[in-house]
């Protein structure tokens, strides 16, 4: 028997339990020619391993270092735009990432695979084959070996068991995720418009569990989007009075980890958009035509947005001995190292990293990873040159929210609150200093010049 995953994996069950007599028994993978580099292995190509991958590749790649970045996808795209994606407001095609010649361009490595174990005894790193959508093997498995490991793997969401939620209810930690959503909004549209009886209740509605930034976020794009389907001659149906939107929040208000009065802000805006705020309650089973909550209450919908959790991904419980917390994510100190392993460091929202003085764990944001890798690039330095690590320093610049083209709402350093085109543009900001760190400040500045052209070309929204 064999598992599907998204994409291109069909990974063995045998590989997925962690088989490490598997893989006892592959010949370990040079990483570089020049056997005296120091091997880095980076594993997850998200905003943080990518990051950090290409900082170590400029500066070190194939001359002090051996860097090598492995990821079971062939591209990267900056999570925090996924809702855009979902929503058809972005192409994931255009923003994308190629690992291939960006690792080629940057002085580093790429190895196409899924991690799925560790031997910290032997430094080497455990990677399941590779299958195309038939079934064929494209990459075997493999051991890389390394000097430092760095897990770099994100997080994924977490449904906390909820029933039904696995099955129909979608999640956007992918890119292949938020594409299966967009597509299966577009067709609901048009099924709408082209059926010949009436609409069948929780038809061309949508429910989002979790009033997360995604989720409020996702609200409003879809608030915009789905309407903006609905003006190409979609006309046989009253979309603007049957599309509805509803929020599912657990806590008692949306944003829960923002400031209140940032979330007091959105929450009127959403409401005046239109769209449904149920907070306080819990979704407790998630079925083919909506969401249960308690134990009367059914909310029918078309469709259903789990983004109300996440958790580092399952195969952290059993990384060969290292600690983690309830949620799978590497406890590391202040240097990001993972406790009890000299070797291995851990950033993103795969680590769980508490400062002295602070009662919880950093927050799961963009800015945390980026400021994570930028600090292990240093600590990296600090070993080739055999000076002492250099403690985390965390500063939070704020949170901002953007709500499609109708608002958006910041709180930065200081508590100051900012609102409407500046948050708007600020929140573009981050975007682009992750792109600057990916790609540079040339390339960076003559992609936004000629996104800012060839967006008057093309349709407002993604319709295919």
């Amino acid at each position: 028997m064999q598992i599907i995953t998204p994409g291109m994996r069909l990974i063995p069950e045998a590989v997925l339990a962690n088989d490490a007599a598997l893989f006892r028994t592959i010949p370990e993978t040079p990483s570089h020619a020049d056997k005296s580099l120091h091997r880095v292995v980076i594993v997850g190509g998200g905003a943080g391993g990518l990051e950090l991958a290409t900082r170590l590749g400029r500066k070190f790649g194939n001359r002090r270092l051996s860097v090598t970045l492995v990821d079971r996808n062939r591209t990267h795209i900056w999570k925090p735009l996924l809702h855009e994606v979902a929503s058809g407001a972005l192409s994931a095609s255009h923003d994308a990432v190629e690992y291939i010649a960006h690792a080629s361009r940057h002085g580093y490595r790429y190895r196409i695979g899924e991690v799925v174990g560790i031997d910290r005894a032997k430094r080497q790193v455990f990677v399941a084959p590779s299958f195309d959508d038939d079934g064929r093997q494209v990459i075997p498995p493999r051991v890389l070996g390394y000097d430092t490991l760095v897990m770099a793997v994100g997080s994924v969401s977490n449904d906390f068991g909820t029933p039904g939620a696995a099955r129909h209810a979608i999640s956007l930690d992918t890119a292949e995720q938020a594409v299966r959503f967009n597509k299966r909004m577009i067709d609901a549209c048009l099924r709408a418009n082209a059926q010949y009886e009436q609409l069948s209740p929780g038809q061309l509605h949508c429910v989002i569990v979790g009033a997360g930034a995604t989720g409020v976020e996702l609200a409003a794009e879809l608030h915009k989007s789905m309407r903006e389907i609905a003006s190409h001659n979609l006309d046989n149906i009253d979309f603007e009075r049957l599309i509805r939107i509803t929020i599912v929040e657990a806590g008692p208000r949306i944003l829960p980890a923002l400031p209140e009065q940032m979330a007091s802000a959105t929450a009127r805006l959403l409401i005046k958009l239109g769209v449904q705020i149920r907070c306080g309650i819990r979704v407790t089973e998630v079925t083919e035509d909506g969401i249960r909550l308690g134990d009367k209450l059914f909310v029918p919908a078309e469709l259903v947005v789990w983004a109300a959790g996440i958790k580092a991904p399952d195969f952290l419980k059993s990384l060969d001995g290292l600690e983690t917390d309830r949620i799978n994510r590497l406890i590391v100190d202040r240097t990001l190292r993972a406790v009890g392993d000299d070797n291995v460091f851990a950033i993103g929202d795969c680590a769980h990293c508490l400062l002295p003085g602070e009662e919880n764990a950093l927050p799961p944001r963009a800015q945390t990873a980026h400021q994570q890798a930028d600090h292990v690039a240093k600590v990296i330095a600090a070993r080739l040159a055999g000076h002492a690590e250099p403690a985390y320093r965390y500063r939070d610049y704020g949170s901002l929210v953007s709500l499609a083209d109708y608002g958006a709402f910041g709180s930065l350093i200081g508590g100051l609150k900012i609102e409407g085109l500046v948050a708007r543009l600020l929140y573009r900001s981050l975007h682009k200093m992750h792109l600057k760190a990916v790609h540079g400040l040339a390339k960076t500045t003559l992609a936004s010049i000629g996104e800012m052209i060839v967006r008057r070309a093309r349709p407002r929204i993604k319709l295919h």
